[in-house]
């Protein structure tokens, strides 16, 4: 008699608990970088989201009260004040 090759579930189930421990750890150093004491769903998204492999595996989730990533678009960001700048001269001109 052949022998039975296991099933996916039977695949997925010793990978569950490394994959939670895991985001348990990330989301406990996010909890501890905000100076929070218990691990918050925000906690939870920043850790799944930091991490290109966590965030490759859930990329279709949604963390409920997760919040978004802080993310300001550079052309938004004042520009570096590197060179010399006329005061008098107009910002626009006609």
């Amino acid at each position: 008699m052949p022998a039975r090759l296991p099933s996916p579930p039977q695949k997925l189930a010793p990978t569950a608990p490394a994959i939670s421990k895991q985001v348990l750890e990330l989301a406990g150093n996010a909890a501890r970088d905000n100076k929070k004491t218990r691990i918050l769903p925000r906690h939870i998204q920043l850790a799944v989201r930091n991490d290109e492999e966590l965030s490759k595996l859930l990329g279709t989730v949604t963390i409920a009260n997760g919040g978004v990533l802080p993310n300001i678009n550079q052309v938004l960001l004042p520009k570096k004040a590197g060179g010399k700048v006329d005061i008098n001269s107009a910002s626009q001109e006609f």
